[in-house]
């Protein structure tokens, strides 16, 4: 009996800190997404790729709905627009947490999709039965035609059904990439998301938000990899927050930067971080732009 191939996109959607990226990186079963409890800690669209001799299924990680302050956030809420569009299964996320709800023309959307819509109750570890109860009602209401799953993403409890649902979702057809890839994005991309995961868990308040990382150079030898990226803060104050006194923070967010990158790679790595002013970047479309924000 010939098992017929499936493949599509499964595209994750939500609001932000209800653990898509957690949820992501437990489907992938590699850690490609950033994780932090701020928000706004996912700013791309990051596909993971999930390779079997009779499916690829490619998750797509998406920014948290928000309303736009800059235009950075409007490019990160283009690429949410642009999940909507192209996704065999949607997978809509929130928690037990979230009294919320995301604009109403993304649940109009839901509402009128023609493909197949998964809730996503996270973080069931957290509460009791009368609460999940409480959050499955609403969302079966606003969301009647969807199946409703509540897991703990954290603890990989509820999340094995994700898998077997998705591949009755699925429709049949080839690859869309080659299956040893894991993901559509460059080694470039993932240095720069771990040294700015390390600069929103090391820094308060808006000097994060501030913040955008280019990797500069990646060379690699037989032994090692040789990294240099700047760090781009939009006002000189915020340089002098990030060096720190004597360069102290800045050596504490290098030095973790480096291990975990260390830990992605498998391999040593010499990163040297400098720190730059690129004046107002969140509202300048051509800098936008040369950050890969399109």
């Amino acid at each position: 009996m010939i098992i017929p191939h499936k493949s599509g996109f499964v595209n994750i959607i939500g609001v932000p800190n209800v653990g898509k990226s957690t949820l992501c990186n437990v489907l992938v079963g590699e850690r490609l997404s950033i994780i932090t409890s701020k928000a706004q800690t996912t700013r791309h669209r990051i596909f993971g790729i999930l390779n079997h001799e009779n499916y690829q299924i490619v998750f797509s990680d998406t920014p948290g709905i928000l309303k736009p302050s800059y235009k950075l956030h409007e490019k990160m809420m283009h690429s949410v627009s642009e999940a909507f569009q192209d996704a065999d299964v949607f997978l809509f996320i929130t928690d037990i947490f979230d009294d919320s709800v995301p604009d109403e023309s993304y649940i109009l959307k839901l509402q009128h999709t023609q493909s197949p819509v998964i809730i996503i109750l996270n973080k069931i570890d957290l509460t009791n039965d009368q609460k999940i109860e409480e959050k499955k009602k609403i969302w079966n209401d606003l969301l009647p035609n969807a199946v409703l799953l509540p897991i703990s993403a954290l603890k990989q409890t509820g999340t094995e059904k994700i898998l077997p649902l998705l591949l009755e979702f699925l429709p049949e057809g080839p690859a869309y990439y080659e299956k040893d890839q894991l993901t559509d994005k460059t080694e470039r991309f993932f240095v720069s998301e771990i040294i700015r995961e390390k600069i929103l868990l090391n820094y308060k308040k808006e000097i994060p938000y501030a913040c955008e990382v280019a990797v500069m150079a990646f060379k690699e030898e037989e032994n090692i990899i040789r990294i240099d990226a700047n760090i781009l803060v939009e006002r000189e104050t915020q340089k002098g927050i990030i060096i720190g006194h004597k360069g102290e923070a800045l050596k504490k967010t290098g030095t973790a930067a480096r291990l975990e990158a260390e830990k992605f790679f498998g391999k040593k790595i010499h990163l040297q971080l400098f720190v730059k002013v690129d004046k107002d970047w969140r509202n300048d479309e051509t800098k936008l732009n040369r950050y890969g924000y399109r």
